[in-house]
């Protein structure tokens, strides 16, 4: 079948709109007509060639849809199901996702431009086109491995739930997951952009006492206060790691998340926690960074870690966030500053480096 979709064929130029060959779904696949697709950073670093990935390459990973048709042995989705994707596969079966860390998947360890069977579903003039991350939603079809669908409620606007397929769960999931933020904890975010919002909301919902924004834009510090920020910091007229210290009270906070993937921002979150503290890296950073910690930071028993994907259970967390939206516990519309066509996906993108939009949203006809 024919799909219209958004290629990279060289990094640092703009995605080409064109139509393109969908193939068949295969074994234990499932192919996906999208409704919607966020404007995410992480795409982004493969456009500016930050982050290496085979080209040509059809883009797109926090999508969501409906199911149009499934190959043979699919059990868990059929035809009319309502679909978050899922970026890290889960198979259920390896020693990660038995032991309880289903984003860690074996299935990360394959090539995750392809299939699994190693092919793409994707041709142009004969040529194959990979696959993002095995998602591939800035296009209006894809076929996705089983592991990469998450199904959910049907009743929920897909294009607005998209956004949980990354930046939400993201940025929230560090809160529930990997740092279990308690009641009264004193929190820091650093980058208060799509993603370090959903940090945010995250630390008000599970009710920390204070939570510290940084960032270098007012606009998105000022967003912040409107996702439950209790301050903020502008780290482009003071020092953020001193600021910090002094609202913590506690010569630092109980807990630093770090969303932007810098060098200086990732040593900033860790320097703004105090002795016994916690700084968890969520931003993505380009291949080839380098952090300089002094190790006595970490004799204090401060810990550094990072999230992937919300650190937590994905198949489950999904829909367990869809849910507090669809109950008016979280805040999902808000995010969303601007819906666009495909066609304008280029533009979408200057406007997320320009800092104009906390998310933009591609929706499909």
């Amino acid at each position: 079948m024919r799909a219209t979709a958004a290629v990279l064929y060289e990094t640092k130029k703009p995605l080409l709109i064109e139509d393109v060959e969908l193939l068949d779904p295969g074994p234990h696949e499932v192919q996906v007509r999208w409704t919607a697709n966020g404007v995410c950073h992480s795409d982004y670093h493969v456009i500016n060639g930050d982050y290496p990935h085979p080209l040509p390459v059809v883009l797109g990973h926090e999508a969501a849809g409906v199911v149009e048709r499934i190959g043979p042995g699919v059990e868990t989705v059929k035809p009319g199901d309502h679909v978050c994707s899922s970026y890290i596969p889960s198979c259920g079966r390896c020693g990660y996702c038995i032991g309880g860390q289903p984003t860690m998947c074996a299935l990360r360890d394959k090539p995750r431009w392809f299939m699994l069977d190693g092919t793409s579903r994707f041709r142009k003039n004969g040529a194959s086109l990979h696959h993002f991350l095995q998602v591939a939603g800035y296009a209006t079809h894809s076929v996705l491995p089983e592991v990469s669908v998450i199904p959910i409620r049907p009743d929920a606007p897909l294009d607005v739930v998209c956004l949980v397929s990354c930046g939400v769960l993201a940025g929230a999931g560090p809160v529930f997951n990997r740092a279990k933020v308690p009641p009264g904890a004193s929190v820091a975010v650093f980058g208060c952009g799509g993603v370090g919002l959903n940090t945010i909301q995250a630390a008000r919902l599970v009710g920390a006492a204070k939570i510290i924004a940084v960032d270098v834009m007012p606009q998105k510090l000022a967003w912040a206060e409107e996702f439950g920020a209790t301050h903020a910091v502008n780290a482009a007229t003071e020092d953020p790691v001193a600021r910090v210290h002094a609202l913590s009270g506690t010569a630092g906070v109980d807990f630093a998340f770090e969303v932007v993937g810098t060098q200086q921002t990732i040593e900033q979150a860790l320097l703004s926690t105090h002795r016994g503290g916690t700084c968890v890296v969520v931003g993505v950073s380009p291949a080839g960074t380098r952090l300089s910690v002094d190790p006595g930071l970490l004799l204090q028993q401060r810990v550094l870690t990072g999230s992937s994907f919300g650190g937590g259970h994905q198949r489950t967390d999904v829909p367990m966030l869809i849910d507090l939206y669809m109950s008016g516990k979280y805040r999902l519309e808000e995010l969303i500053t601007r819906r666009v066509p495909l066609s304008e996906l280029n533009h979408a993108f200057d406007r997320m480096l320009k800092g104009e939009v906390k998310r933009s949203v591609v929706v499909y006809d």
